[in-house]
């Protein structure tokens, strides 16, 4: 935990802020509430925006299915400016490697919290995670940095996803041959029930988060380091605005493309869904830059900002403290009296209460640097 300065606060990019944002604001309770939402109706079109919500089975694409990688993307984008940050104030690369140990370490110690370390329940505990990915992911992404140049972390996104392509497709798994990917007969699945301890989520036969599926989520991490490359160039708004927008309409044609032969897939982050769901996250950080930093249109945001500025506190305390504890206190004398619209109110209050929690700590400037 730290506290920043108001100096520090005014020199960040915005529009990441306001874009990590809006990608937490769907974990803290806002998936929550449109779900609640478009229940209250048998409109076609709000059953399928509700699939939406939802991660696909197997093969395939939802905006559900875009929430981590975009998630791992501003992780990437963010890591150009601040490493030039400690460059430019004289930090050498062992103090470099210090600072990325410790996030990594904090990250990983998060993770093993978030699922129930402190349960000292080992017989069914799960060692992979969320917060364990992005700390790996960061960890791996910031060894690349720091050591290659802007086009030689391009070249190691692509050989990433063209090593992992052939991995899966090529090397066979003990009794179902090469190339399978279901669920039971995946290279990854096997990856993980051979060496991963514990229990997995979310397939039976291996982890969403697991071994060797993090190797295609670093080429996701640097493909946001490539757009942070691109957003402190000096290039003018414009232009930025161009290529990200041309970058994303790309990614999403090639994934799309790529998919026909190596499907889409979230829960073993297939090279398809790497650049799939790259796309969209380039789009939107394109839209949120072109809005925010070129526009100056940026009051709208604030609410977004202020859940950007903390989001690995509010993903672990939403689990660790039961909100609705506060909700209660303010709601129990009548909200049971609101019928069908309970649920969807009282998630609105739980989505409040949160913020509000997140909104203290920004006006103390106390964030949690992970």
């Amino acid at each position: 935990m730290s506290v920043n300065s108001g100096n520090e606060l005014s020199t960040r990019l915005v529009s990441l802020d306001a874009l990590r944002g809006f990608d937490m604001f769907w974990i803290m309770g806002g998936a929550a509430i449109f779900l609640r939402l478009f229940s209250l109706s048998d409109i076609p079109v709000f059953h399928t925006l509700s699939q939406q919500l939802e991660h696909t089975q197997w093969h395939g694409f939802t905006f559900w299915d875009l929430i981590f990688p975009l998630f791992l993307f501003i992780v990437g984008t963010s890591m150009p400016f601040s490493m030039s940050k400690r460059r430019e104030r004289g930090d050498t690369t062992g103090k470099l490697y210090l600072h990325v140990v410790k996030r990594t370490v904090v990250l990983l110690v998060l993770g093993l919290i978030y699922n129930g370390l402190l349960d000292f329940n080992f017989n069914s505990f799960r060692f992979a995670g969320v917060l364990q990915r992005i700390a790996l992911c960061y960890f791996l992404a910031s060894i690349i940095m720091i050591h290659l140049n802007i086009r030689k972390q391009a070249y190691a996104f692509g050989i990433i996803l063209i090593v992992y392509w052939a991995v899966m497709k090529l090397i066979p798994t003990p009794g179902f041959g090469a190339g399978d990917l279901s669920p039971e007969g995946n290279l990854a699945g096997y990856i993980d029930r051979l060496l991963l301890p514990g229990r997995f989520c979310c397939y039976t036969f291996g982890d969403n988060e697991g071994i060797l599926s993090t190797l295609p989520a670093v080429a996701t991490t640097l493909l946001g380091g490539l757009s942070g490359h691109w957003l402190r160039s000096s290039f003018s708004k414009l232009k930025k605005t161009w290529g990200l927008l041309l970058a994303g309409l790309g990614c999403l044609i090639l994934g799309w493309l790529w998919g026909l032969f190596f499907p889409i897939n979230k829960l073993i982050w297939t090279s398809s869904y790497v650049l799939y769901a790259g796309g969209w996250s380039l789009l939107l950080l394109c839209f949120f830059f072109w809005i925010i930093d070129v526009k100056g249109w940026k009051k709208w945001a604030f609410p977004f900002v202020i859940i950007g500025m903390n989001p690995i506190t509010i993903y672990v305390a939403q689990t660790l403290f039961d909100f609705r504890v506060i909700v209660d206190i303010f709601v129990h004398g009548f909200v049971h009296k609101l019928g069908d619209i309970q649920p969807l109110f009282y998630s609105l209050c739980l989505l409040t209460v949160k913020w509000l929690f997140l909104y203290f700590l920004y006006k103390k400037k106390i964030f949690l640097k992970a």
